[in-house]
């Protein structure tokens, strides 16, 4: 199958009326952080299905093309279909797509876009190698490569390893975009789901300037007594 194959294949499920719905949910309009996305209307369950069907057969060349669309529901497609061949691939196919990755993080240029994937990419490729790329994304102007950056370290966070995800938190706690603050709140969140004193040295030390977001969603699993305590703004040691 080739890419145009696919897409003719894959319009042919779309509604109209879910893609008004999908173009408000992800805040398209003029001045929002998704305007200009365009939907084609095709929910996640169809576009898995097209994803277990086409992975292995689609050519990096067809999946780049699928990346470079337009439409929102084919660039999401193109990115699970990536995730699902960088799965257990040999080193020189994953290097492939991980390059294709960083090469066109122009179009992961939405927050579900960036979060199926970097992980599952970017955060495994790099995870026995050197991880300054995080730090250059995390300091870029882009909106999603700096998401791109503390997402990514969600695959460092299930292997018990925080390094990154906190030193990238640092750099990310005084951004100014909410998704921004969401990012790091869930990222400091799940670190400590594992190990809670780590996540508590951090926000004991820049408790006073997190933004209020970023707070809420790292504290959001805390016994009540502990989470109030932190948003009232002290702590109970």
């Amino acid at each position: 199958m080739t890419s145009r194959e696919i897409q003719c294949e894959f319009r042919a499920c779309a509604d109209v009326d879910d893609a008004v719905n999908l173009s408000r949910f992800f805040k398209t309009d003029s001045g929002d952080y998704g305007e200009g996305d365009i939907f084609l209307g095709i929910r996640v369950p169809v576009i898995r299905k097209f994803t277990k069907r086409y992975a292995a057969e689609l050519s990096l060349r067809s999946v780049r093309a699928l990346l470079k669309s337009r439409y929102h529901e084919e660039r999401l497609l193109a990115l699970l279909i990536m995730v699902r061949q960088f799965k257990g691939a040999e080193s020189s196919k994953q290097e492939s797509l991980y390059d294709l990755y960083l090469s066109h993080t122009a179009y992961v240029n939405n927050w579900d876009l960036v979060d199926l994937s970097a992980e599952h990419i970017v955060g495994v490729w790099l995870y026995t190698r050197k991880r300054d790329l995080l730090y250059q994304l995390a300091e870029s102007e882009n909106l999603w490569e700096k998401r791109i950056a503390i997402l990514a370290t969600f695959y460092f966070i299930r292997k018990n390893d925080f390094n990154d995800t906190i030193a990238i938190a640092e750099k990310l706690r005084n951004d100014k975009h909410d998704l921004i603050h969401k990012a790091v709140g869930w990222m400091l969140r799940e670190v400590g789901n594992r190990d809670r004193s780590v996540e508590e040295k951090f926000l004991k030390k820049y408790l006073s300037e997190m933004p209020r977001t970023m707070l809420r969603y790292a504290i959001e699993r805390f016994p009540e007594p502990l989470r109030l305590a932190y948003l009232n703004g002290t702590t109970l040691d």
